[in-house]
């Protein structure tokens, strides 16, 4: 068998067997719930107001921009947190050594965390179909709109936490990348249409995924009256895909380059080094 095919076939059970495994993990069901139960609540307590200048409620506007920033945080987050924990435990040492091990690696990580995207917004979706009234569900264009954004948005975030993880050095340094997240989170209208903000928060909102992806969801399970809060009162899909379509480019040629210099400097000396500090630090 072609060694490619190999590692990806190799790639692909590793990633399914990882998926698996966070149904067995108090800590992961904890992840996948926890999130889901406070945003519904929070969501269902938004149901009594309004949309300024309609009568749409804000809880129904909210989903499907949550599921939007779901999707950004377990391939961005996630994805950059599993790179770091693993790079320290030795885990990315011992795929480097096989044949054909970073490939098989990095195709498990990509199963597992679009598995875990998808379990997240499912977890949310559901139970928000019957809790919130006037979602567009349908009609067959909005479930292929929601597949096109979230395989697109997959791919534009996911090297992106690639990147992320690659650079930090431990878990720990990401509380760093928190922050900018969950300000960029704030002004991208998830929990509030864009067009309340000001003009130049607006446009730096639309340079980045997070975004986009909620508007692509809102495009996809709302009614199409709800455009008139959008920015030019349109979804804008070619923009979103145009968008998406820039960081996935950008992310699939830079995340590589960085991937393959952090395994090269990855050795056994190296992870031996950051264990003992984390055993100084744990003293």
């Amino acid at each position: 068998m072609n060694p490619t095919a190999a590692a990806i076939r190799a790639g692909i059970r590793r990633g399914r067997i990882e998926l698996r495994q966070t149904f067995t993990n108090f800590q992961d069901l904890w992840g996948y719930l926890f999130p889901a139960v406070a945003l519904l609540v929070v969501m269902t307590l938004m149901r009594g107001s309004t949309i300024p200048g309609t009568e749409f409620s804000r809880g129904t506007m909210t989903l499907p921009s949550v599921l939007g920033v779901s999707v950004a945080f377990s391939s961005l987050v996630n994805l950059a947190q599993i790179l770091t924990i693993e790079r320290e435990d030795g885990t990315l040492l011992r795929a480097k050594a096989v044949p054909g091990g970073m490939l098989g690696y990095l195709v498990g990580k990509i199963v597992m965390i679009s598995g875990t995207a998808l379990i997240n917004v499912a977890i949310v979706l559901v139970p928000g179909v019957f809790l919130f009234a006037g979602l567009d569900l349908g009609d067959v264009g909005a479930w292929l709109t929601l597949l096109w954004v979230l395989v697109l948005g997959l791919v534009a975030t996911m090297p992106l936490g690639a990147i992320v993880g690659s650079l930090f050095p431990n878990a720990r340094n990401l509380g760093a990348v928190m922050l900018p997240i969950m300000g960029l989170v704030a002004i991208s209208g998830i929990f509030y249409p864009i067009t309340g903000f000001p003009e130049w928060l607006q446009w730096i909102a639309q340079v980045f995924p997070i975004y986009w992806l909620g508007l692509g969801m809102r495009s996809a399970l709302l009614p199409d009256g709800m455009q008139a809060v959008e920015i030019s009162e349109s979804w804008r899909h070619w923009e979103t895909a145009g968008v998406l379509g820039v960081w996935a480019v950008i992310g699939l040629v830079v995340a590589p380059m960085v991937l393959r210099r952090m395994a090269r400097r990855e050795s056994g000396s190296s992870v031996a080094a950051r264990r003992e500090k984390a055993l100084q630090r744990i003293a």
